[in-house]
């Protein structure tokens, strides 16, 4: 039995949108536009406030766990383009890389000022010390099997 083509190409135009969302809804997108906006970095080089354009490009692979994502931005001062990348590590998606591209100027790295569960590193730190020394292990004993004559 054959459908008519119309009912036909609604039919594959729903099943093709079942399960897809737009990119701009992904929590790599959420993440870097609320990053994005309150960062006083972007504010100094694009001016305040920051737009950015709901129109998100790239790609998020939720079975292999990757995302690639661009966006652009404007501010009264100039515009750009956000790049922000990350991985999925079980079920949550944390940010890897996040970039304010300037149309003219240098790149701006915000991946560090994102709020995470990781402690920042410090290069001024003091080195800390175990609580307690580990002693390293008594003599040890390697016996080797005797090796076949004539081999």
């Amino acid at each position: 039995m054959r459908l008519p083509a119309r009912p036909a190409l609604l039919l594959v135009c729903a099943v093709a949108l079942v399960g897809c969302r737009p990119l701009s809804s992904h929590p790599l997108a959420i993440e870097a536009v609320r990053e994005v906006t309150s960062n006083p970095r972007v504010a100094e080089v694009l001016g305040q406030p920051v737009e950015c354009n709901p129109s998100v490009r790239g790609v998020a692979n939720e079975t292999d766990g990757i995302a690639a994502l661009t966006f652009a931005v404007k501010g009264p001062k100039a515009a750009g383009v956000v790049v922000v990348e990350g991985k999925k590590t079980r079920g949550t998606w944390g940010v890897t890389l996040l970039e304010l591209q300037p149309a003219s100027g240098p790149p701006v790295a915000l991946t560090a000022d994102i709020e995470t569960d990781t402690p920042r590193f410090d290069p001024a730190a003091a080195p800390t010390m175990p609580a307690t020394t580990i002693a390293p292990p008594a003599d040890v004993e390697i016996t080797l099997p005797p090796v076949p004559a004539g081999g």
